[in-house]
């Protein structure tokens, strides 16, 4: 599989995309220690391989991110893995995430996905707190792990534009 995924995504950055990620929603399921047995080698190949298409493409090529969800145990193993860019979910303070994986590049912080089921007054007071948790340049802000299923549109397109407005360069 890991062979399948590392050609899949050296595929879709040559299909042009800006960036690929390897997204797994149960690996926080597992301690360290399987996580290092079962896992990691594998993610290690895919992200390996495609850096090495970066190389061949000469420069640093397009970046990747790493995430998981439930993942808070295990962030410094994921960095091992590879990634560019490591994420952390809703559950783990922004910056106990740069500290556990002593990251140097960019971190995404994930806004739990139930906050969007709230009153709007709830979202925007921790949209706001998920915002300045970050505490650093480079903070990507997400949602974590999709949108439910009864999640009010308007409460998603709030969120977006809040972000849009607050991201502006």
């Amino acid at each position: 599989m890991a062979d399948v995924i590392g050609e899949y995504l050296v595929a879709q950055i040559e299909a042009g995309v800006d960036a690929v990620q390897i997204f797994d929603s149960w690996v926080g399921a597992l301690n360290a220690a399987d996580y290092r047995e079962f896992i990691l080698p594998h993610n290690k190949k895919i992200f390996d391989r495609v850096r090495a298409r970066n190389a061949d493409a000469g420069g640093d090529g397009v970046p990747t991110i790493h995430f998981g969800v439930g993942t808070g145990s295990i962030l410094a193993d994921l960095r091992e893995a590879g990634g560019d860019v490591i994420g952390a979910d809703w559950r783990n303070a922004a910056r106990r995430g740069w500290e556990a994986h002593r990251c140097r590049s960019r971190h995404p912080g994930y806004l739990d996905p139930t906050l969007l089921l709230a009153a709007r007054s709830r979202v925007r007071r921790h949209r706001r707190s998920a915002g300045a948790r970050a505490g650093r340049p480079g903070h990507i802000f997400n949602l974590g792990h999709g949108i439910l299923p009864t999640t009010p549109v308007e409460h998603v397109q709030a969120l977006a534009r809040y972000v849009h407005q607050k991201t502006r360069v």
